[in-house]
């Protein structure tokens, strides 16, 4: 009854078919060139680069000129090529298993609006201390600094391996986001800086945030919680440390017969599936999940 459902055969974030080449995520890295590439054609002519600054890159005067489109274009021009490669690179890494957890859609609208949140995080800086942040900004990395954040909160408590200047780091998800932060902060500490660490403090607001309330649904405490779901009540600190939780059984989970559990703890949570998708779920609930598969396989 469970195990012929394909979100039940695999992990959550796990469970979708590998991408094929031409993903969004490449998409982004092509346009991201063809976009540099122009703007070295256009590098020979004084005027050429000034119409490109002037229109296409993000700055408090062309915004209050009513440029907003510069919200999007800046994202898709680069400094150097040195700009464009670690850009690229954090676009690639972190984008990939980002949109295979995601899909496309949400992948899209997270890079954009990470993008978009970040630009105007650094605009506001600007008009607030003009003389360290006021100037022209491009490049991709508020998308960027919002896949890292997004791909943060995908795995959360999983550890993995990243790459540091050629020096593997193990680290959790956790951390990924808190080094991110403070590297944000820290950078918006020097005056001056040729960085829009402003806008990476954007991008990784936007890029956690719509993962934990639009993709997990997990929204702040103080907002009205969907009732539909099961209430549970925690039986004491030692249940607590187990991971046992008393239903609206008034059982245990483990005291619960196989239709039962599955009745009174499962049912939601595939309700919460076919109503937000799988990757919705809370760690708990994929937990639960994992029990009542080993539940089934024993009857």
């Amino acid at each position: 009854m469970l195990d012929d459902r394909d979100y039940m055969r695999q992990p959550v974030y796990r469970d979708r078919p590998a991408l094929p080449p031409l993903s969004f995520t490449v998409g982004l890295l092509l346009i991201n060139l063809a976009v540099f590439l122009l703007q070295l054609l256009a590098s020979n002519s004084l005027s050429a680069v000034q119409v490109a600054y002037g229109y296409f890159a993000l700055s408090l005067a062309g915004l209050k000129h009513g440029f907003v489109w510069q919200l999007l274009t800046f994202q898709f021009m680069h400094a150097g090529w040195i700009h464009l490669i670690f850009n690229s690179l954090a676009i690639f890494f972190f984008g990939r298993p980002v949109e295979a957890a995601l899909g496309r859609r949400h992948f899209l609208t997270l890079y954009l609006s990470s993008g978009i949140i970040g630009g105007l995080v650094q605009m506001l800086f600007a008009a607030l201390i003009p003389h360290y942040f006021d100037a022209p900004v491009v490049g991709a990395s508020a998308g960027a600094s919002g896949l890292v954040a997004a791909f943060a909160m995908l795995h959360w408590e999983e550890r993995f391996q990243l790459w540091l200047y050629f020096i593997p780091v193990s680290m959790k998800g956790k951390t990924l986001l808190a080094v991110s932060l403070a590297l944000a902060f820290a950078g918006m500490m020097v005056p001056n800086s040729s960085i829009a660490n402003a806008a990476h403090l954007g991008g990784i607001l936007a890029g956690g945030f719509y993962v934990r309330l639009i993709i997990q649904s997990q929204w702040p405490q103080w907002k009205l919680r969907d009732r539909r779901a099961a209430p549970r009540e925690l039986v004491n600190v030692r249940a607590a440390k187990s991971g046992l939780w008393r239903s609206t059984t008034g059982k245990l989970d483990d005291e619960q017969s196989a239709d039962e559990f599955v009745s009174s703890e499962v049912d939601p949570i595939l309700d919460k599936i076919s109503a937000h998708g799988i990757q919705s779920l809370t760690a708990r609930e994929r937990e639960i999940l994992e029990k009542a598969r080993a539940k089934m396989t024993k009857r």
